[in-house]
């Protein structure tokens, strides 16, 4: 779908030539990225239990790339589209094939030789069968019969039962069976209970010391009870993963989220993209399943450790203090305190523009607090809001509909297209319709990504409008996991022009001529690139000039090609970049001036803060902006989007320590290479702790007690 989109809204793209020498490939460089993950979890210096999490994190992250990126290179390979770095799709499968084979590797030798041992070191073992006492297996044996044998459901596959449907990322075992009298093989599936831990905990072990023992060794070890008097040959653990990159012809729908609910539906019965197994698989088991679910030899993997590292999840979240991260709870704002926790934060902002940086500022009481507000305050007449991604339990849903139940207008752009997200925000639109909020479902052909707040309030002066501009969610959780950046503004300019944006949402807007705001896709390309010229131009003229950009990944083309003319031209660019990027750095004669950064922590570096430096004398007087953009394709022209300019002299100044702090980095900092690979950064001292131990340190000096 986003192929279709980008060519369909910016063909530009699609007519410039294919350079292997300028750009690297979009999915290799996002399995480096993948790399940097893993590494978290292979580094001693990362805490144990913490480190557990990072195998869970980087298996869901391979999950989701099979599921959007593999799935979409497959559906390709016959037809062969324009990439950039000159990889064919056939060619970029036998790659990533590759790539993955060696992570995966690395993934199963850090789990066995590292942090498998070290657990157990901790009082934390986590066991075979075969090293439980017959008084365990006793009790395991009654919490099968108890808990686990009710909930299994064996399914044969004969001329009169079908190969069962397997659902997407569901783990199975595959058993070869036979009848006592005859010699053919038969197969059945057996599919792991999803509500089930699948680690159980042995009962007597006190705190300092737990012993666990894994669910599919116990099914395993339990099979004759659901198959008695058969003969079992064999059994296989495997898992399955399906296609979730869809073709959604939106021109053609006449209701986009009937069409979503059909997608989803179509969804679940995609094709297979990849099938999992431990080793030494059943050869019989193996080919009659590739047979069944259609999969080619490159298409099965094989993992030597755990089939499913997020199973550890339960082990991860043990309450052993001492092998996990310090805690850390975001902090109230000075700025936001004033003289009582229930000071009008309208008042607030009028008194200046705020902005908060989570999750070292607590999103409970800037964001949280200004809808609340919002909704209970009478002299509040309208509030619109983007939504993408909420979370399960939402407070801002529950505010809203406390908001239309005042009578007030509530208007809600819930994105029916977030990936993954889609069955979780029809539900909640039709929450928000049933209480008389007014809710549009997005545009055809874009998706509705800027993170974006507005409230219309009768102020003893007039009407007034409030914003809040942001770089993530609206999502309390994610608030406490991912680093973003918000603004607190009633400045007429900024909001002005937001209720412009919001009419082009709800409406039809077609303004183009957003002065202080960047607005993809009507203009945010174009004054970006403004911008970048603006600093070549500055360095032919002897003048400072430099720029700073942090975003979660780089691949616009032609925003990448400017770039390699600003370096040209003697522009310093800092690109701090988490994720993938296609763009090459330190090519002699190309990208000389260009260095990319990639900081990957405890929390994941989710703000998007983009700086020019337009001629200065002092490098803090620059321009900056944040907002919801990465600079691809899909951000800039597939996207609504909003950017905002930081007016003000002190936010400005946060901003700049920000990126610096980032960009001194010797503990979380890893420096891109041409080739694309990584290396991090060493530190030059013991003490040094990193960006995201720093910020939270700097947080409690300067805030004191004001914790939430």
């Amino acid at each position: 779908m986003e192929q279709s989109l980008e060519n369909k809204i910016a063909p530009d793209q699609a007519d410039l030539d294919v350079s292997p020498g300028e750009f690297l490939n979009r999915e290799l460089s996002w399995l480096e990225f993948n790399r940097r993950v893993l590494h978290e979890a292979e580094d001693p210096r990362t805490p144990l239990l913490e480190r557990v999490r990072f195998l869970g994190i980087f298996t869901s992250n391979l999950d989701e790339f099979f599921m959007k990126r593999v799935g979409g290179l497959k559906r390709h390979a016959s037809v062969p589209p324009r990439t950039p770095d000159g990889l064919a799709p056939d060619r970029a499968l036998a790659e990533i094939r590759k790539t993955i084979v060696a992570l995966t590797q690395a993934l199963a030798s850090c789990y066995e030789t590292q942090i498998k041992p070290a657990l157990a070191q901790n009082g934390v073992q986590l066991l075979t069968w075969t090293q439980l006492s017959d008084p365990e297996r006793d009790d395991a044996q009654r919490y099968f019969r108890s808990s686990v044998f009710p909930i299994l459901t064996p399914l044969a596959v004969d001329p009169g039962h079908p190969f069962p449907f397997i659902s997407n990322l569901s783990e199975s075992l595959g058993v070869v069976l036979r009848y006592p009298d005859r010699d053919d093989d038969l197969f059945a599936r057996i599919k792991i209970p999803e509500g089930l831990p699948r680690w159980i905990k042995l009962p007597g072990e006190v705190a300092a010391d737990v012993r666990f023992y894994s669910l599919y060794d116990l099914i395993r070890n339990h099979l004759q009870d659901l198959f008695p008097s058969m003969i079992i040959r064999d059994v296989m653990l495997f898992r399955v993963t399906r296609n979730a990159e869809m073709e959604l012809d939106e021109e053609e729908a006449e209701d986009i989220r009937e069409a979503i609910e059909e997608e989803l539906r179509q969804r679940r019965f995609a094709s297979a993209v990849r099938l999992e197994h431990g080793p030494n698989p059943n050869a019989w088991i193996l080919g009659f399943l590739m047979e069944e679910l259609q999969l080619a030899p490159d298409d099965i993997y094989e993992f030597q450790g755990e089939l499913e590292y997020q199973d550890l999840r339960l082990i991860a979240d043990l309450n052993l203090p001492k092998l996990r991260f310090e805690p850390w709870t975001p902090m109230t704002p000075p700025s936001l305190l004033a003289d009582k926790d229930d000071a009008d934060i309208f008042a607030l902002i009028r008194s200046g523009d705020l902005l908060v940086h989570h999750p070292y500022d607590s999103f409970n009481a800037s964001v949280e607090r200004f809808i609340k507000a919002a909704a209970e305050d009478p002299k509040v007449l309208a509030i619109k809001m983007t939504l993408y991604r909420t979370g399960d339990e939402s407070p801002f849903i529950r505010t809203l509909i406390r908001a239309a139940e005042a009578m007030k207008q509530v208007v809600c752009m819930v994105e029916l297209k977030a990936r993954f997200d889609e069955e979780r925000n029809i539900q909640l639109a039709h929450e928000l319709e049933k209480a008389g909020v007014h809710v549009v479902y997005g545009m055809v052909g874009l998706k509705t990504h800027t993170k974006t707040a507005l409230v219309v309030r009768q102020d003893p002066d007039g009407i007034r409008c409030y914003a809040h501009i942001g770089t993530g969610n609206y999502n309390s959780q994610t608030a406490r996991l991912y680093t973003d950046l918000g603004l607190f503004t009633c400045d007429g300019d900024i909001t002005g022009e937001l209720v412009e944006m919001f009419h082009y949402l709800t409406g039809r807007s077609l303004k183009r001529d957003y002065t202080h705001l960047l607005v993809a896709p009507v203009n945010m390309r174009e004054r970006f690139h403004a911008m970048i010229n603006r600093e070549i131009e500055h360095a032919q003229a002897g003048r400072p000039a430099r720029i700073i950009a942090k975003m979660n990944s780089l691949e616009e083309r032609k925003t990448i090609r400017l770039l390699y003319e600003a370096s040209r031209a003697g522009v310093q660019i800092d690109l701090i970049v988490r994720g993938f990027c296609c763009l090459r750095p330190g090519v002699p004669g190309m990208s000389d001036n260009i260095r990319v950064t990639s900081v990957i922590g405890r929390f994941l570096e989710h703000s998007r803060i983009f700086y020019f430096r337009n001629g200065a004398a002092e490098e803090a007087a620059g321009e900056f902006y944040i907002g919801s953009a990465d600079w691809m394709y899909r951000n800039l022209l597939a996207r609504v989007e909003v950017c905002v300019p930081i007016r003000v002299r002190p936010l400005r100044d946060r901003l700049w320590e920000i990126l610096q702090i980032m960009l001194a980095d010797r503990r979380q900092a890893w420096d891109m290479h041409t080739d694309g690979s990584y290396t991090q950064r060493t530190g030059a001292t013991d003490s040094d702790i990193g960006t995201q131990a720093f910020l939270m340190q700097l947080t409690r000096q300067r805030y004191g007690t004001h914790a939430t």
